[in-house]
């Protein structure tokens, strides 16, 4: 029976952080447990029986914060003694294509069983990979011309080779990646069609979208419309009944961009003539001087219409990252701040929005997400969030609080001191660390420290010269919850 949606966040970090957490969530619907990117350092905080449990392992992107582990879990599913099935895989076309080519060195090649010979080893034979998202109607391919000789050309799905006038292939002067140019019929306007199209549009992509359809009863579908980070990148919805849960990926989310992308005419910057480029199959040069559009119209609507009635995980960045959504930005995204909650933050944030953290939990309800806390959930009510030296601290209104917030420029700050230069002053807070959910007043004091045992319990932590001294304190959140909402029946629910 599905009773809602789990999220488990084992890691939220970026690529550069001090905290090394980099990116993975367990999405948990039924007794079904799927791996949503492969970033975090798994085997440590799983174990090998732990991931020998999950049903599927989903890549979003080939950014090493989201896929560094998955080589790993394929040499770990093949060559576990006890395992007897290869991990399934769910990615789109593009995405998959690039994973074959990049874990080549780490899995394509072995020792026979008596160690006598090296042996080729297919990516098939570690890997069951399922396509969701539609396949694309145009590839690049290498046809073969005889006596050793090869070519690039532009095919369709039945391997008609598809005319200049309808297609080209750029080739970057920089990388050497083939890149397709695709005239579309419509705008009759020259477009990177992976760029340009949402998964909705029939002119380059499969009618089917290969949604993936769990026997539990929920559905897995890849959106790529408001994904937009650089390289081939998709976003995830999960659907049961009653829950809608969207990953947004990596991506800027920004309107005002969007609007630009689809609506800007942009003139070509060609040095070929204009019969030379008409004729031209493969071009040698920057794809960006011949796409004359960035996104279609459609894309952009189905952008703006993708987060409607869902809770979303979206990632975030705090000062002018090209390949994220800025917090200042999010004032130009589609999310509404109570579905929200917002991942992959730097080190030290502070957000009036729900900041995830590594090893929490969330329990996504009808419309509305929780935090599970022993065998509790609980609202997200805070009126701010802060991350700060891997500690996790949550703050609540009081006129009489210690502790300022400050914005500058768009951007949160917080001290227990008159700070002017970081900037103007909002309100002041009653300031808690987060330790397991639970929430304890923050400490001053450098020598008192709140740890957490193994049996749950939380230590108030004195340091002296002659040792230290402990004593059991109690967490304050069901309290916190009841003065917030104590004009509102208390949403704290068994789970």
């Amino acid at each position: 029976m599905i009773d809602g949606i789990t999220v488990r966040i084992l890691g939220d970090y970026g690529p550069f952080s001090r905290m090394g957490k980099s990116i993975g969530y367990l999405v948990s619907i039924g007794h079904s447990i799927y791996l949503v990117d492969c970033g975090s350092p798994l085997f440590q905080q799983m174990g090998g029986h732990k991931i020998k449990t999950i049903k599927g392992l989903i890549v979003t992107h080939c950014h090493d914060d989201h896929k560094r582990w998955f080589t790993d879990i394929a040499l770990f599913y093949k060559y576990a003694p006890d395992v007897s099935r290869k991990i399934l895989f769910l990615t789109s076309e593009v995405i998959n294509e690039e994973l074959v080519k990049g874990s080549g060195p780490a899995i394509d090649r072995s020792l026979s069983h008596d160690s006598k010979s090296i042996v080729d080893i297919a990516y098939e034979d570690y890997i069951n990979h399922q396509l969701i998202g539609p396949g694309a109607k145009y590839k690049i391919i290498t046809r073969n011309e005889g006596n050793g000789r090869s070519c690039l050309s532009v095919s369709d799905n039945s391997g008609n080779p598809v005319p200049p006038d309808r297609a080209k292939i750029i080739i970057s002067s920089k990388t050497g990646r083939p890149r397709l140019l695709f005239k579309d019929p419509h705008y009759n306007e020259w477009v990177e069609p992976e760029s340009f199209y949402p998964f909705s549009s029939e002119v380059f992509y499969e009618r089917d979208k290969n949604i993936f359809r769990d026997p539990e009863g929920f559905t897995i579908e890849a959106i790529n419309a408001p994904v937009w980070h650089g390289i081939p990148a998709i976003g995830l919805k999960f659907q049961t009944d009653t829950e809608s849960l969207i990953f947004s990926s990596d991506t800027v989310h920004d309107v005002e961009l969007w609007k630009q992308l689809y609506s800007e005419k942009r003139p070509q910057r060609s040095s070929l003539t204009k019969k030379e480029f008409d004729a031209a199959s493969v071009i040698c040069g920057d794809i960006n001087d011949y796409i004359e559009r960035t996104w279609s119209k459609e894309r952009f609507q189905d952008a703006v219409n993708a987060f409607k009635d869902a809770v979303v995980i979206h990632d975030i960045a705090v000062r002018n990252s090209a390949v994220h959504t800025d917090y200042r930005k999010l004032k130009n995204t589609t999310l509404q701040k109570d579905k929200t909650i917002l991942t992959h933050s730097p080190d030290t944030m502070t957000s009036h929005w729900v900041l995830s953290e590594t090893k929490k939990c969330f329990k996504i309800k009808g419309n509305v997400f929780f935090e599970v806390v022993g065998d509790t959930l609980y609202p997200c009510n805070a009126d701010i969030y802060h991350k700060e030296a891997g500690r996790y601290y949550i703050g609540y209104k009081n006129t009489e609080g210690t502790y300022t917030v400050y914005e500058k420029d768009g951007l949160l700050n917080i001290s227990g001191e008159k700070r002017p230069e970081l900037g103007t002053p909002l309100y002041t807070v009653d300031l808690y660390e987060d330790i397991a959910g639970k929430y304890f007043p923050k400490l001053e004091d450098d020598n008192n420290v709140h740890h957490e045992r193994t049996d749950g319990m939380v230590e108030r932590v004195k340091l002296t010269d002659a040792g230290s001294v402990g004593r059991i304190e109690e967490g304050h959140r069901d309290r916190l919850a009841k003065v917030i909402l104590k004009h509102e029946p208390p949403q704290v629910v068994p789970v």
